[in-house]
């Protein structure tokens, strides 16, 4: 009884030491949190995406006070917001594009064969795995909506293709269908980046077309028609580089034999006919 009774004592007293320690250090090493934090987090969207880079909607507050980021830096916010924000703290609202997840691919049913059919688990990490869900093209969307799932904020829906449809104005820019999509087939690109190449198949010619009716097949003429160094070929598709310096316009598109490479504004794709005139002027 004794022992039990000592090691009560004992458990209590070293208690008592500890956390009169932790009071002390409370005292002398707290850091003070400054009271506009929760103010600013209050003007923020509160949709805790990171499209900003930070954790959080708290974390990205706690940057701007520390002047790590500018108020523009949370694209989701709306531009009244980033001013009344820019506004409260007296300081600049910098600038920063919004960003929204492109896909890939434009091969939904219609477009790409398919080879066989895929009885299974219903999502595409599971179809990927198996024989490719029974697509012939084996870098094609497998349009079982992991990353409408995925997507917490309702901007991904699928079409009667059963492809992925993006709305901008609700995508925050996340990364959670990039993250979901187990053949790597989003992007996050700026709002403005109007040139979006919509295939990954490296295929080229009668082989591309024979497993996808909308494959680009390497014809290189979008880069013939863009400005010099906007457009390149690599592993036979074409890649967009906006840091070259030409100004990207719709004329890159107009000689695609697919429709592989489309301009895209907002969410709604262009479709330019190109129209040749007789000499008379009548369409010819």
């Amino acid at each position: 009884m004794g022992t039990i009774l000592t090691a009560i004592l004992i458990m209590t007293g070293l208690g008592a030491f500890f956390g009169a320690g932790l009071a002390i250090a409370n005292k002398f090493l707290k850091v003070e949190e400054d009271p506009r934090l929760d103010i600013i987090e209050g003007m923020l969207p509160g949709s805790n995406c990171g499209a900003c880079g930070e954790a959080g909607c708290r974390a990205f507050a706690e940057s701007l006070l520390g002047g790590r980021n500018k108020p523009s830096g949370c694209t989701v916010n709306s531009p009244e917001g980033v001013e009344r924000v820019a506004n409260f703290l007296g300081v600049d609202a910098g600038a920063a594009e919004k960003r929204v997840a492109r896909l890939h691919c434009a091969g939904g049913l219609g477009q790409a064969r398919q080879i066989a059919e895929y009885e299974g688990w219903g999502n595409c990490g599971a179809a990927h795995l198996v024989g490719g869900g029974g697509k012939g093209c084996s870098w094609g969307c497998l349009g079982l909506a992991d990353c409408e799932a995925a997507c917490d904020f309702d901007a991904i829906t699928m079409n009667g293709q059963r492809l992925p449809v993006v709305d901008p104005d609700r995508c925050t820019a996340c990364g959670d269908c990039v993250e979901a999509c187990p053949r790597g087939l989003f992007e996050l690109m700026p709002i403005g980046h109007n040139l979006v190449v919509q295939c990954k198949a490296p295929l080229e010619g009668d082989e591309a077309r024979a497993v996808c009716s909308v494959a680009c097949d390497a014809c290189g003429r979008c880069a013939q028609d863009a400005a010099p160094g906007l457009i390149t070929m690599a592993n036979n598709l074409p890649v967009v580089d906006y840091s070259a310096g030409g100004p990207a316009r719709p004329e890159a598109t107009f000689r695609c034999p697919t429709g592989a490479i489309r301009w895209i504004e907002g969410q709604q794709f262009k479709t330019v006919r190109l129209v040749q005139l007789t000499t008379d002027g009548r369409e010819g």
